[in-house]
């Protein structure tokens, strides 16, 4: 039937009974007449249904949420509807719809209890509020005394027995299988006005009762009923399955509560799963908005904790640590700041009735959101709805008119603004969104001018809808603002089934190694997705409901093992590929407007247009005389012996023909209400999940202590498994990708991943350290709990009770190990903590948090860290419950046991994301103690470049090799330029190394040079670029073990003198050399396939130990002629020479052809521009500094090709030598001319002092 019971709730009977549960927890703040009380179900039709038990608990708790309430004459006590929904822990939903009045208390018991309430509360009361003696004259002389202006406020919301009539709050509620939201509100509606009216109806209540329960078939899919109620005919419909879902709640409510801006945002944060807290008056107002945003996610589907209305004992669930959606009801007097919430670092809040929301940090924009906004806006104008939301329509517009519209603007947690007598269309081009989105628009040429509802076409118009117009509005609106929203995932996974795993082995086995398999290509789908997608679909993958999902997707195997939800998304898809021809690799950012609105407004106008039954009216039932009847205003206990059974044979339902569609859908209603599941998919999808089956929806019934003791328990077991996971996921990600690349064109998206992921790590421990709160302070539980362990720990460093110095971090050096060295910075929790407190650009708790959890796991001391925090076991006690996560000692020392693999791999998610502060970088040069450099007597000075950027010159004072500068985050470091001034008797130095650290994250460079700085020594070099490593957390000077490889470095001693002297002549034969030439080159073209974003410093690659100028060196180098009388002869001077032959031949005119003049000039300019530089480089520098210029500018195999022909090559070289054989060079200039076609850019330190 569509109805399966009816119930009416109210007080329990007798006045002792009342007294006793009116005084538990008794609060004399408030007057009886505003506290609530214990509810009861006085009777329920029928009794019970065997395939669906009656929770009387859970239906007692969501009828009457607050409990009951008395009200006297002078209260408002209008009729109140609302709607709830039972979610069982299986994740099948039961739903209901009560109707909550005030009846007039007729017993003198319960009106002298009352009574006697006001006068233990009046006296409670002025004893608390007496103010003291010596005060009296104090308040009498100002006349303003407090407590007398609160009592007289209290005493006038009072009750008389002798003068005032005293009313009971009373429901009547309908409980069904689906949720035809708006029948159901009529059935109840016109029940209550049959005891209201004064004129009875032609029937007896158990009539039309009787007929709802019995006789009123469940519409099956694709139909539309029409049944009758007390006072008229009443219809609803039903989609098919080739439709989205029945959804029967006004969409228009919720766009004219919050406005489009905020809709899309709380839709962002529910796909995402954040914490999802509604705040409202009205129930109805809560159930409505959640049950709009979860319909809009068609075809995923909310996981998670879902309670649209919280009753007031499941208060504690909020502070569950799981993601939820749950509704809380508002007093109306309290705003949010008195709101006390166990979490905040994660949560979205919606204060429905004041039109804001409270949006999560770092929250990623929804794809073209703009255009996504624009569009539903011209439906919302269609309908005559402004797309900022609108006061006027609400109920509480009376109340808000003392709200001044400025101050509505001004806020700025306010998408909206305040309702105001102008039109739609003026409040549109005042709204800053709106103004960017007709600028957008209108390059393509559409006009935002006010739209007008569209004229009913002629076939329209031949069709006679049966409901109202108004209600065929709200099924029209309602249908196409979900037919856009479902559009947008129809278009964003049009490709989806290319990237799904399906899984090799039996469907067993799949499920019981669930957890470790992938079952979706994520990172082929994300590189293959335009880019500004990428932020909120990298986030919304690895959300639980995309999941399962896709999980859903695995287990069908054909099409009638679909799941309805499923088979319509999937044909939606189809019909896409069909009409736009689409192939995977075609992705495209271009909004792509929704075009199967009127095909399904058209389904709907049919169903209503002609009703497929009616089913039978209410009739006679066989009652005794005098049954039936009923007091005015008073709604009756009914005949439950009529009403507990249905009928026993089908005499009235013969009596109508369309009733045939009735019994041949039989079996399928049956199954629908059994929700049968034959292949166990529920089931194994609900195993397989880590929270799905274990805290997926509070249960409202039997809440003893055991209960929610084992609840807890549920919860600290999900977030260990969640941390286990999260931990796994994330060293597969970091330790499978470090080497790569991935999707077409070796395309890398592991920056965006990895962001995404270290987000979800730092949700997830925000999560754990709200769990079990004591007492709420702040935001961020985390950073609370860090400020109170700072707090701690300076108290007791004030009394002298306890040393803050930390560890040293390279403990283990030996003390022979006398070679210069930084001290090692010290491992300190407090420190790293100071070192966010002092980061000005961060201003939330949250954000200092995060910032915190980054700066922590890029320095490998996360789980230290938290370690020392939670080791203060007398804090932990004070600031957690018993049951909290953080108070689990085997499950604490698992989770810190999981955060130690973190150390395993390398991140830099503290230096990549906080790119503008000011870190303080200290320095250490390391000159050669043997050969006098501690004589030396000229100027020092360093410049050290990163990926960010660069420091300019800085001086160092003569004779100091260590010192601290502050400036802007230069990233990861990549080069150090160091030279001097050539002043003094002694200007020559010879430079071992130079060290860098980042004095925040502890990252520490090395950058070797062992070459003379100075005049006449070495190739007469003042100053010198140096590429440099990063050291491990264990390595100074000595290279120790690294677990990852270590980063290029500049060319050491022994390799980097090229002096071409027999001693120290590489001996290396052409393989060895074109293998290296290869090696470099290759490294330059994989740098230019990766995403800018990702692809480092180019430096590296160029100037590096297995640069390109490493293995050009080589080339020169093969076979040249050993110099005479020890003079050193570089490769610098080999090009000079030649250039002075090209300049030659150029005078004598002598120039073979015009394409080998070209060359030759060019040659001879790039030398010369860099012989007349300012800079003090030496021949080496010079060489480098060519090579270099001739990548960027795309000549080298030009000058090769040159050489290879030049006489002074012949003089200079060996007949064995490289660049003598024609085949090899041939081989070298088709290697390099793959360089050609990338853009390459050089570090400013490499070509500083040139113009060219």
């Amino acid at each position: 039937a569509l109805c399966q019971y009816i119930q009416a709730s109210k007080t329990r009977d007798g006045a002792s009974r009342f007294i006793s549960s009116a005084t538990e927890g008794e609060n004399f703040e408030q007057t009886p007449l505003r506290r609530t009380f214990k509810s009861k179900v006085l009777a329920r039709y029928p009794e019970n249904v065997e395939w669906n038990p009656f929770d009387q608990d859970a239906v007692g708790m969501l009828c009457m949420p607050k409990g009951l309430a008395f009200k006297t004459q002078a209260d408002s006590r209008e009729p109140q509807f609302h709607s709830f929904i039972i979610t069982r822990e299986d994740g099948s939903r039961t739903f209901g719809f009560s109707l909550t009045f005030f009846e007039e208390v007729t017993s003198k018991q319960i009106c002298s209890a009352m009574q006697t309430l006001y006068h233990m509360h009046n006296a409670e009361y002025d004893i608390l509020h007496t103010p003291p003696t010596n005060d009296k004259d104090s308040c009498s002389s100002t006349g303003d005394c407090n407590g007398t202006s609160v009592s007289k406020l209290q005493r006038f919301n009072s009750y008389d027995i002798s003068r005032d009539t005293l009313y009971v709050s009373k429901c009547i509620c309908l409980i069904t299988p689906m949720s035809f939201m708006k029948a159901c509100k009529k059935v109840l509606e016109q029940l209550h006005q049959a005891v209201t009216s004064p004129q009875p109806p032609p029937l007896p209540l158990e009539s039309y009762i009787y007929n709802i329960l019995y006789e009123v078939p469940l519409p099956p899919a694709g139909r539309s009923l029409k049944f009758s109620g007390v006072y008229g005919p009443i219809i609803c419909q039903r989609p098919s399955t080739s439709e989205l879902p029945l959804f029967d709640f006004p969409v228009k409510e919720v766009f004219e509560l919050l406005g489009v801006e905020n809709v899309v945002q709380l839709f962002t944060c529910a796909l995402l799963e954040f914490q999802i807290l509604l705040y409202s008056q009205h129930y109805q107002r809560l159930m409505t908005v959640a049950e709009t945003i979860t319909a809009l996610m068609f075809p995923f589907q909310w996981q998670h904790v879902y309670v649209p209305i919280l009753p007031a004992s499941l208060l504690h669930f909020l502070d569950a640590p799981v993601p939820y959606l749950m509704g809380l009801h508002s007093n109306g007097l309290d705003d949010r700041s008195k709101l006390e919430l166990p979490q905040e670092a994660n949560l979205c809040f919606v204060d429905v009735d004041n039109h804001f929301i409270e949006l999560p940090e770092d929250l990623p924009q929804f794809p073209n959101k703009l255009e996504f906004i624009q569009e539903i806006s011209e439906i919302l104008t269609a309908f005559g709805i402004p797309p900022e939301g609108n006061l006027h329509c609400s109920e509480s517009a009376s109340k808000m008119k003392s709200l001044r519209a400025c101050d509505l603007v001004s806020d700025k947690r306010n998408g909206n603004i305040a309702g105001s007598p102008l039109n739609s269309y003026e409040l549109l081009k005042e709204n800053e969104t709106i103004a960017r989105l007709q600028a957008l628009v209108k390059r393509t040429g559409v006009s935002l001018e006010k739209l007008e509802v569209r004229e009913e076409t002629s076939s329209k118009k031949d069709l006679k809808i049966q409901c109202d117009e108004e209600e065929f509005k709200i099924y029209q609106l309602n249908i196409q603002i979900r037919e856009v929203f479902a559009n947008r995932f129809t278009q964003m996974f049009a490709d989806y089934e290319v990237f799904v795993i399906q899984p090799s082995q039996d469907k067993e086995s799949w499920f019981t190694n669930r957890e470790q398999m992938q079952n979706f290509d994520k990172a082929s789908f994300l590189s293959d997705q335009p880019e500004p997608y990428l932020p909120f679909l990298s986030r919304f993958l690895e959300t639980q409901m995309f999941a399962s999902f896709i999980d859903n997707k695995i287990m069908c195997h054909d099409e009638d093992d679909k799941d309805p939800v499923l088979r319509v998304f999937d044909s939606r898809v189809d019909k896409i590929r069909l009409l736009n021809v689409r192939t995977p690799t075609l992705r495209t950012s271009m909004y792509q407007k929704c075009t199967t609105v009127d095909e399904a407004e058209k389904s709907i106008e049919l169903r209503l247009a002609k009703i497929d039954h009616t089913a039978v009216h209410p009739h006679l039932l066989d009652m005794k005389i005098g049954q039936g009847k009923y007091e005015l205003g008073f709604f009756p206990k009914l005949q439950s012996d009529v009403l507990s059974t249905g009928p026993a044979s089908n005499k009235w339902t013969k009596r109508n023909a369309p009733a045939q569609w009735r019994r041949k859908d039989r079996q399928k209603q049956h199954t629908e209400h059994l929700r049968l599941d034959n292949d166990q998919r529920e089931k194994y999808i609900q195993e397989a999940r880590n929270l799905g089956s274990t805290i997926r929806q509070p249960k409202l019934s039997n809440l003893s202590p055991s209960v929610i003791a084992q609840t807890n328990w549920k919860f600290v077991e999900g977030l260990l498994k969640e941390c286990r996971n999260k931990t796994k996921r994330m060293l597969v990600e970091k330790m499978g990708r470090e080497a790569v690349e991935l999707g077409h064109g070796e395309v890398n998206i592991t920056g965006v991943e990895e962001n995404t992921l270290i987000a979800s790590l730092c949700d997830l421990l925000e999560r754990i350290w709200s769990h079990g709160l004591q007492v709420k302070q702040g935001k961020s539980a985390l950073w609370s709990h860090l400020l109170h362990y700072l707090e701690n720990r300076q108290r007791k460093t004030t009394s002298g009770s306890f040393s803050t110095s930390g560890i040293l971090l390279d403990s283990e050096r030996r003390k022979s190990d006398t070679s210069p060295a930084m001290s090692p910075l010290r491992i300190s929790l407090i420190q790293d903590m100071r070192h966010i407190q002092n980061i000005s650009e961060i201003k939330t708790d949250v954000g200092k948090a995060r910032a915190w959890v980054r700066l922590s796991m890029e320095k490998k001391l996360l789980s230290r860290h938290l370690k020392q925090l939670l080791s203060d076991h007398e804090l932990t006690k004070k600031l957690y419950k018993r049951y909290a996560f953080l108070r689990c000692d085997d499950e604490k020392e698992q989770f810190l046991y999981h955060l130690l693999s973190f150390n395993a791999v390398d991140y830099f998610c503290f230096t990549n994301v906080f790119t503008t502060i000011l870190i303080p970088y200290h320095i250490l040069i390391v000159p050669s103690k043997k050969l006098g450099g501690s004589m030396f007597t000229a100027n020092p000075w360093i410049c050290i470049s990163g990926e960010l950027g660069e420091t300019g010159v800085l001086q160092i004072p003569r004779n100091i090799l260590e010192m601290t500068f502050e400036c802007q985050n230069l990233g990861k470091l990549t080069t150090v330029q160091i030279g001097h001034d050539n002043s003094g008797l002694y200007a020559k130095w010879l430079v071992e190394y130079v060290m860098v650290r980042n004095e925040i994250t502890g990252h520490t460079y090395k950058f070797p040079c062992g070459r003379w700085l100075g005049k006449g020594m070495d190739d007469g070099s003042l100053e010198r670029i140096l590429v440099g490593e990063l050291l491990t957390s264990h390595t100074e000077v000595d290279e120790r073990q690294c677990r990852t490889p270590p980063l290029q470095q500049s060319p050491s001693m022994i390799r980097r003198f090229v002096t071409i002297s027999p001693n120290n002549k590489p001996k290396l034969n052409t393989g060895q050399i074109q293998e290296a030439i290869g090696e470099a080159v290759n490294g330059i073209v994989k740098h230019f396939h990766k995403p800018e974003k990702e692809r480092g410093s180019l430096t590296l690659l160029l100037c590096g130990e297995s640069g390109l100028v490493s293995a050009l060196e080589q080339v020169f180098q093969h076979g040249f002629k050993s110099p005479r009388l020890f003079k050193n002869v570089f490769i610098w001077d080999f090009l000079e020479k030649a250039q002075t032959y090209y300049e030659t031949l150029e005078q004598n005119e002598m120039v073979p052809e015009e394409n080998w003049q070209t060359r030759a000039r060019n040659f001879c300019r790039f030398i010369t521009a860099i012989n007349n530089t300012p800079r003090n480089i030496g021949k080496d520098g010079k060489f480098q500094m060519l090579v270099c210029l001739g990548a960027r500018d795309h000549l080298l195999h030009h000058w090769i090709a040159l050489l290879t022909d030049c006489p002074i090559t012949a003089q200079m070289y060996e007949d064995t030598a490289l660049i003598k054989d024609h085949t090899l060079v041939n081989s070298l200039i088709r290697v390099l001319q793959t360089l050609q076609e990338f853009n390459i850019t050089l570090e400013a330190s490499l070509v500083k002092g040139i113009d060219i």
